[in-house]
């Protein structure tokens, strides 16, 4: 069992400064959790004070139901692995996996089990023999997530594992560590500032910023309903446009006015955001909500000032400048073929638009669709 509490966990470094606040967070036994956010958020430490690295100021810990807030980091059976791997630089893989185990005593028997056992997990048996400096990094992070799963932790930390790694290994090592978790079904933390890692590779994520939890969810459930501006920012590549707006009457019912631009509150909307009527709101619409004119018979439109055209391959996104100057993406399809300069309309779903309080930044709640995608 190793569910992991943290009851209201704060770190003040000397003098005064508050690097984390008031943390709760419960991860469930086997889960994949992420711990998201910009650097400096306080993620890292939060990691540090699970594993006995850094002492916590106040609030507690528990794992698998006992009380961990003061117990040393050995006694704790957490497995972690570092961004730098910290693998020992004269000792062979097979020394750095067993090295562990040999200072706890473990027989060499079954020190030798364990290494062969976790060397075919890994896939690293033909390198048992060779030294860290004739490894590639994504051997060396696979040693280090070894040395981890040899001592059969009741949970492992990991704290950017894959940050030194090129684009392309670092994707594989994605769904090597989500098939690594589904085999061995122990619990995950993984820290990460890489959205995608969080969006691909968690059960769960929990974005933090200022040393605070700002929202916690699955991957898709944040991303559908963003707490406020800094998630619906943050979260995704590129991330949600927001804009700076005035909500007012459109006949029978309200529009979201942006410099002249109107675009109507679709009708099951209208009761949630009457509160804001003639307010200032900032709107929130993702780049994939924003589509070709012709492509959504009936949607509103936008009419934008091509800034930039981004080919990517399967897609391309367009940047476009509104009337009042603010630059909004959208993705496109990948014939999509736009000058710079020109004018290009764009068809918005108005059931997709999210409305955020200008004061608090605070996401203001939408009704439930029929299918329950909407809602906070």
């Amino acid at each position: 069992m190793a569910e992991i509490v943290l009851n209201k966990v704060s770190k003040i470094f000397p003098p005064d400064v508050v690097a984390v606040e008031d943390v709760d967070l419960n991860i469930r036994d086997g889960e994949f959790l992420v711990l998201l956010g910009p650097s400096g958020c306080g993620k890292s430490t939060t990691l540090r004070m699970i594993a006995g690295l850094e002492q916590i100021s106040k609030g507690e810990l528990f794992i698998g139901g006992e009380a961990m807030t003061n117990v040393d980091p050995a006694d704790r059976d957490l497995a972690i692995v570092f961004q730098n791997y910290a693998l020992y630089p004269h000792m062979s893989v097979s020394g750095n996996l067993g090295f562990g185990l040999k200072l706890r005593g473990f027989p060499r028997s079954e020190i030798e089990q364990r290494i062969a056992k976790t060397a075919d997990i890994l896939g690293i048996r033909e390198l048992l023999n060779r030294k860290p400096r004739e490894l590639s990094g994504g051997q060396q992070q696979r040693v280090a997530l070894g040395r981890a799963l040899v001592r059969d932790p009741v949970a492992f930390l990991l704290d950017e594992p894959l940050s030194n790694l090129d684009a392309k290994l670092r994707a594989s090592m994605r769904t090597e560590l989500v098939k690594l978790h589904n085999q061995l079904g122990r619990t995950i933390i993984h820290v990460t500032h890489d959205q995608v890692e969080a969006l691909t590779m968690g059960e769960r994520i929990c974005i933090m910023r200022g040393g605070r939890v700002i929202q916690t969810g699955a991957p898709m459930e944040v991303y559908r309903n963003p707490a406020d501006t800094f998630v619906a920012g943050f979260l995704a590549s590129p991330p949600m446009n927001l804009v700076d707006a005035h909500l007012a009457e459109d006949g029978n019912g309200l529009a979201v006015a942006i410099d002249g631009v109107r675009l109507p509150v679709p009708e099951e909307f209208v009761e949630a955001y009457a509160g804001y009527r003639d307010r200032e709101v900032v709107l929130g619409i993702r780049p994939e909500d924003l589509h070709s004119h012709g492509e959504r018979p009936g949607a509103a439109t936008l009419e934008v000032t091509v800034v930039a055209v981004e080919t990517l391959g399967p897609e391309v996104i367009l940047i476009g400048a509104l009337p009042n100057g603010a630059e909004i993406s959208a993705r496109m399809g990948r014939d999509f073929r736009a000058r710079m300069g020109t004018r290009e309309r764009l068809a918005v779903d108005t059931r997709e638009l999210h409305l955020f309080d200008a004061e608090t930044t605070r996401a203001i709640p939408r009704p439930k669709t029929k299918a329950g995608e909407n809602g906070t």
